[in-house]
């Protein structure tokens, strides 16, 4: 996997899949790295030329200090594009990904081809849940706050019914780097990308989890909403939607890219 120069910071990068075919760049939930993406990955390679990477402070990037924020995040994929010669690209992030491609889509849109926005938002109206999470990370560590994030990323059925891809989730949460997560923490306590979404002019799918409590229905509603010509696909899943209905994602994902 090569590592590539933004702006002083190494970032891991992957490309996998079909020489020639159109390029799909996939980014990572905040807390997760780029192997999040391992359900999607054996379906997607056999259309796409798949670019996955690590954020900076997450993985096997390196831990720059802050702070951090949604314009360096597309800073990084626009120079991880430019090093790999890539002139455009679709995009499919989640949560923290569909933010930074709110930002790629409005600041960068020769850039982008269609783009997907799963499982995220443009504004925390209230910074306090992400004030306590500094707080507890700071204080504890991310083992303090592990249990409780995995029940808002995961509904109660699927941990039950499969325990090893939750305990995936819940390792790659623990290994992340606290200075990289506290960073990214702090450029979400201020987030508000809502001038941004009209000038995104890219078809544009909006994917949304019946059950996710941090970034709800009503979230991804808002953006489609304002986003020109945006739709929208409602997931029996909670936050990690690409984890937990793995199969029904995958579909939308490869249908919305690959339709005329």
């Amino acid at each position: 996997m090569p590592m590539i120069d933004a702006d002083g910071c190494l970032l891991n990068v992957s490309v996998e899949g079909r020489d020639g075919g159109p390029t799909l760049m996939l980014s990572n939930s905040l807390g997760c790295t780029l192997q999040m993406w391992e359900p999607q990955m054996k379906a997607l390679t056999q259309v796409f030329r798949v670019i996955r990477y690590d954020r900076r402070g997450h993985g096997k990037s390196q831990v720059p200090d802050g702070p951090y924020s949604m314009e360096r995040f597309g800073k990084d994929v626009l120079a991880i594009l430019d090093d790999l010669n890539i002139e455009k690209t679709h995009w499919c992030g989640l949560s923290m990904g569909g933010m930074v491609g709110q930002w790629l889509g409005a600041n960068a849109p020769e850039r982008m081809g269609k783009i997907i926005l799963a499982n995220t938002t443009c504004y925390y109206p209230d910074p306090t849940n992400w004030h306590n999470r500094i707080k507890a990370v700071s204080e504890g560590g991310l083992s303090a706050i592990a249990d409780t994030v995995i029940a808002g990323w995961l509904t109660a059925d699927f941990r039950e019914s499969a325990p090893q891809a939750a305990e995936n989730l819940k390792a790659m949460l623990l290994a992340t780097p606290v200075k990289g997560y506290l960073a990214c923490c702090e450029a979400l306590s201020t987030l508000d990308q809502r001038e941004l979404l009209p000038k995104i002019k890219s078809p544009t799918l909006v994917i949304a989890g019946r059950h996710d409590m941090g970034t709800t229905v009503a979230a991804g509603e808002f953006m489609r909403s304002r986003i020109p010509g945006a739709s929208m696909t409602i997931l029996d899943a909670a936050h990690i939607s690409n984890v937990e209905q793995p199969h029904a994602f995958t579909d939308a994902v490869v249908g919305f890219l690959t339709q005329r």
